[in-house]
């Protein structure tokens, strides 16, 4: 996976979540990490450098999740929201299969053997 001319975005909340997509992602996507919460300046520098690529929100089933998602309901509604089940809660701690199937629903292409519902590690 590289990032270097990447037409899509996925933003994600911690560093073990963008480490886990990144296993997974086969297509050329920038992952940002946004370590939580972010603030009204940080945002908005973030969103003058999305230009006119495609942009995801992949963020955990929780409280602070949620509100990352308000953040960029309210600031960037052209992001698409991709969810994990509830059950999981977290990104990095749901199934490789799990999130490769919610990537692959958004047309970002990955690593066929995160497709077979046995795969536990890479």
């Amino acid at each position: 996976m590289s990032e270097e001319y990447a037409d899509k975005i996925l933003i994600v909340e911690g560093k073990s979540d963008k480490k886990k997509v990144m296993s997974i992602i086969k297509d050329r996507v920038e992952v940002i990490c946004t370590n939580g919460t972010i603030s009204l300046s940080k945002l908005d520098e973030m969103i003058d450098s999305f230009g006119d690529r495609e942009v995801f929100i992949l963020a955990d089933a929780d409280d602070a999740g949620e509100k990352l998602r308000r953040q960029f309901r309210r600031e960037y509604p052209e992001a698409e929201h991709l969810y994990i089940d509830r059950t999981y809660r977290e990104v990095a701690t749901a199934p490789y299969h799990h999130l490769a199937m919610v990537l692959l629903s958004a047309n970002i292409d990955v690593h066929a053997e995160f497709l077979d519902i046995g795969r536990t590690a890479p």
